[in-house]
């Protein structure tokens, strides 16, 4: 703790300069001098003020299911890491490197729905409107900072255990953004809740988020599925105490998910590399060496969803060794029966949006 402290200490220099950057941005935006664009269709924004780690992806996905079958929807996210560029319609069939592991993720599971990828969502909204006259609701992936696109609902995310009250600005930091940018959101969500909080846990939240009469904070957390074999998502297993199980994860946090792991394996040990990390030869050879020198008759390797798109480069590797990876599916859920109510605010937004 005092080392932290320490070098916030040293970096906090370097992170008022950037806050001054990012404050002149701000300032042209509200003065007008930059606007965001707005369009015809309903644009619904999903993002942090911090870097990774909030869940971004299982709430898109959220939406997704909350929305696909009465109107048509799309998603648009920069593909982060991936080896192409420019603007980039994903298909079932494509590689991580070419779409985005995110993505890609979303294309897999949801096939009927149109996912793209491009740096500039200004240049790219127009192309989706045009290659698909009859999208009805854009979902934009981490785009809270991406202030060239003015979406309809801004939804903001800040995870639990790590809430944008308590961080700083970056380097010091992890916040991209100044605290006070809060104020743009329509809706926050605390994520990544435990399975249960109290009514107090909540009204402590809610004084320390301090959100504005517009805003409305809702707290969800995620519900884990059945592990499914990332080469064939029909074979499934069910998690067992007496299973040995090591996790491969490049994710920004892997402290909840381990979490959830502990309490239903015998024993976990964990491979963790930075976010989107892109698995060598040499990551899946160490890998299959690691459990390999596992002493257990029941053991697999488990996996995220977003990591399974990368791992999957590795398809031959996977196959020929018979590594038995299965990702974990995670879904969404509200406390305090507030799922409806969310859902209804995001209904009523799109019952009620003007061109």
């Amino acid at each position: 703790m005092i080392q932290r402290f320490l070098v916030q200490i040293l970096l906090s220099p370097f992170a008022l300069l950037y806050g001054i950057g990012v404050s002149l941005r701000d300032f042209f935006y509200s003065r007008g001098l930059l606007k965001g664009i707005e369009f015809s269709v309903p644009v619904i924004s999903v993002g942090n003020l911090s870097v990774g780690g909030a869940g971004k992806t299982p709430h898109i996905e959220y939406l997704i299911r909350l929305l696909k079958d009465y109107i048509e929807v799309a998603t648009l996210s920069r593909g982060y890491k991936r080896k192409t560029k420019g603007y980039l319609e994903v298909h079932p069939r494509m590689s991580a490197e070419q779409g985005g592991d995110e993505p890609l993720q979303f294309k897999r599971k949801f096939p009927d729905i149109m996912v793209a990828v491009s740096e500039s969502r200004t240049f790219a909204i127009p192309k989706m409107l045009m290659d698909r006259p009859g999208l009805q609701v854009i979902l934009l992936d981490d785009a809270f900072q991406h202030r060239s696109v003015r979406p309809g609902l801004n939804i903001l995310l800040t995870e639990y255990s790590h809430p944008f009250t308590r961080d700083h600005l970056l380097p010091a930091g992890r916040l991209r953004e100044w605290r006070s940018a809060y104020r743009r959101a329509d809706l926050i969500i605390v994520t990544k809740c435990p399975s249960e909080v109290s009514a107090e846990e909540r009204a402590q939240y809610l004084k320390e988020i301090n959100p504005q009469p517009y805003q409305k904070v809702y707290f969800s957390f995620y519900e884990y599925g059945a592990p499914y074999y990332i080469l064939n998502p029909r074979y499934r297993i069910e998690l067992k105490p007496e299973v040995d199980a090591m996790l491969i994860s490049a994710i920004a946090n892997t402290d909840y998910l381990m979490s959830y792991l502990e309490e239903r394996t015998n024993s976990i040990q964990v491979m963790e590399y930075e976010d989107h990390h892109y698995f060598s030869k040499f990551d899946v050879s160490q890998l299959k060496a690691n459990f390999d020198r596992m002493e257990s008759a029941n053991k697999i390797i488990l996996t995220t969803e977003k990591d399974a798109m990368r791992l999957e480069l590795h398809r031959d590797f996977l196959i020929e060794h018979r590594l038995p990876i299965f990702a974990v599916p995670v879904e969404v859920r509200f406390h305090f029966g507030e799922g409806e109510q969310f859902n209804e605010e995001v209904r009523q937004f799109l019952l009620n949006f003007k061109a």
